[in-house]
């Protein structure tokens, strides 16, 4: 019986997994629709990191080789797009300091 339940619960992380990578998608597809053209919102980056370490876990967890590579690729891209979000706000805030003391 207890497999039953770590079977389940692993089926409950997956699709939670899944229902986050959706999310990306769906604040994308209202972002867009809100500004009429093709837009990525922060949001996009944090539901895909999100949802590929979720995936990620699943895929250890089910030993599947095509499905850890494809997941740790796509970890790694998330992460790096969110780094240069966190940089790009930096050199913002530090250009508005700038002003602030000139």
């Amino acid at each position: 019986m207890p497999d039953l339940d770590m079977n389940v619960m692993w089926l409950i992380i997956g699709f939670v997994g899944q229902g986050l990578f959706f999310m990306r998608f769906f604040v994308q597809w209202l972002a867009s629709e809100k500004e009429g053209r093709s837009v990525i919102p922060n949001a996009f980056w944090y539901f895909s990191l999100a949802g590929g370490v979720t995936l990620f876990a699943y895929a250890v967890w089910r030993q599947d080789p095509v499905f850890i590579i494809g997941q740790t690729t796509g970890v790694l891209i998330y992460s790096r797009n969110l780094y240069f979000l966190k940089k790009e706000k930096q050199k913002q805030h530090e250009a508005a300091e700038g002003q602030v003391a000139s």
